[in-house]
């Protein structure tokens, strides 16, 4: 008499798998868009913060971050190359705490910008956390999970107001930067918790302190000077001696980083072709959508006063409830994306995406005046930027090699947070010009409006053309991917 043999049903196991993985999505989201939340909760607390310390200075409150956070990308993404990119995480989340903690207890101003510029460490968590995506998840999750990364700027988008709103209201900039500690706490214990160590780093080698300090260097003068250039004049020499040292700078590091045996960044990487014309495309595209925020929240938050300001002065709930349908396109879409790419040529993805945001804007650039309109513009844009920021880190795991993959991730979110701060630079010098001061007060009318955005769709277009320069390459199911699945 035979014998039926009932084998253990497989589903358990691949139950404990699929929330295991999920698990690790969670922790490195929360990695990810922390960094835009934190950037989003500054800007809704810096008035309060310029009134509490009683500063003229209050640009320093977010520009500390920004400096600090790129004159050490290039150090962290090297030491997550050398030391492996979980521990590189850690280490930039602790200091970042450690200066979310100097910040919330500051009680002078200058112990709160130190506070904030110890911060800007945290920046590094973005392209470390790409990084390890490539590292931990097996092929099948590697797209959708890039994707939900890169989703969570909606979600972001979504509840950051009623969030930033509600804590303002109820607790004042002492309850914002508490919170920024708080959820940076929990960044780290996720972290340290849940996402695997990836066995995935450089033989040998040495921290290239030297090349480190030119980059960093050179691009934080760049920054800066960018980011004074309205107030000390685009034709002053203060600006002009600031871009040259820069720009020197810069130089000096492509001479050292030939002939040093261990470069920051290796140049063999950065001249392939498939390497350097998506660093370009993706940079110019994804750092001119960052920019437009600039745009649309003045837009949309200025007050309406005949013959000064040309806003639609609504408040920050009535914003986030007439966004909250675009802030989830942005999210369907970059998950859609990140499922598409194990299919379709990134470049397509990438063009497609870049070419709606650009249809989107550029409509908005003369129908921007109800929340009908706002909504109609955004979309066509909302999907276009949910395309593009998803298909940014896929094309680079496309184009590097696991070994590659934290120094390039880096190299773009380098890349793109320059083209950020131009873009938006420049659209604050557009929207000047249609616009007048009010009791020290910036203002905008509606031609300067409409001027920024066409500013942002000009940038975008060329994102989309530069798409053309980009050999073709292997797709995301070809690449090796899962070392330490």
């Amino acid at each position: 008499m035979s014998q039926i043999q009932t084998l253990p049903p497989q589903i358990p196991e691949n139950s404990r798998s699929t929330a295991r993985h999920a698990v690790i999505v969670v922790a490195l989201v929360w990695a990810v868009q922390l960094v835009s939340l934190v950037a989003a909760l500054s800007g809704i607390a810096q008035a309060s913060v310029a009134i509490h310390f009683r500063t003229t200075e209050i640009a320093w409150f977010t520009l500390m971050t920004l400096l600090t956070g790129t004159f050490f990308l290039p150090f962290v993404v090297k030491a997550a190359a050398l030391y492996g990119k979980k521990r590189a995480l850690l280490f930039a989340t602790g200091v970042g705490l450690i200066g979310d903690l100097i910040a919330a207890l500051a009680t002078d101003y200058h112990v709160l910008l130190i506070g904030r510029g110890l911060a800007g460490v945290y920046a590094a968590a973005t392209p470390l956390a790409y990084a390890i995506t490539r590292d931990v998840f097996p092929r099948r999750w590697v797209g959708v999970a890039s994707g939900i990364l890169a989703g969570g700027v909606g979600l972001v988008a979504f509840g950051g107001p009623f969030l930033s709103g509600w804590l303002l209201d109820s607790y004042g900039f002492r309850g914002v930067l508490w919170f920024m500690a708080i959820s940076t706490a929990v960044g780290f214990a996720l972290v340290a918790v849940f996402v695997p160590s990836s066995p995935v780093r450089e033989a040998g080698g040495r921290m290239d302190w030297i090349g480190g300090i030119l980059l960093g260097g050179g691009v934080t003068l760049l920054v800066y000077a960018v980011g004074q250039g309205s107030h000390w004049g685009w034709s002053s020499g203060k600006f002009a001696s600031y871009v040259v040292g820069a720009l020197v700078a810069l130089v000096v590091f492509v001479f050292v980083e030939r002939r040093v045996a261990e470069p920051l960044f290796p140049l063999a990487m950065t001249r392939r072709r498939q390497v350097w014309s998506v660093l370009l495309a993706t940079s110019v595209a994804a750092g001119s959508l960052s920019a437009v925020g600039v745009v649309l929240q003045l837009l949309v938050l200025m007050p309406n006063i005949p013959h000064v300001s040309d806003g639609l002065g609504w408040s920050g709930t009535r914003n986030a409830v007439v966004t909250s349908p675009i802030s989830a396109l942005i999210i369907v879409a970059a998950v859609g994306t990140g499922i598409l790419a194990r299919r379709v040529d990134a470049r397509i993805l990438l063009a497609t995406g870049t070419a709606l945001a650009v249809f989107g804007y550029g409509l908005g650039t003369h129908l921007h005046h109800s929340a009908a309109q706002i909504i109609e513009m955004g979309v066509s844009a909302g999907i276009g930027t949910g395309m593009v920021v998803a298909v940014v880190p896929i094309m680079i795991i496309e184009v590097v090699t696991p070994e590659e993959q934290a120094l390039a991730n880096g190299a773009q979110s380098l890349a793109q947070g320059v083209a950020q701060i131009v873009v938006s630079q420049l659209a604050f010098v557009v929207m000047s010009q249609h616009g007048a001061v009010l009791k020290g007060t910036q203002f905008y009318l509606d031609k300067g409006f409409s001027n920024g955005l066409w500013l942002v769709v000009g940038c975008c277009a060329v994102g989309a053309l530069l798409v053309a320069l980009i050999p073709k390459s292997k797709r995301l199911d070809e690449v090796k991917v899962g070392q330490a699945a």
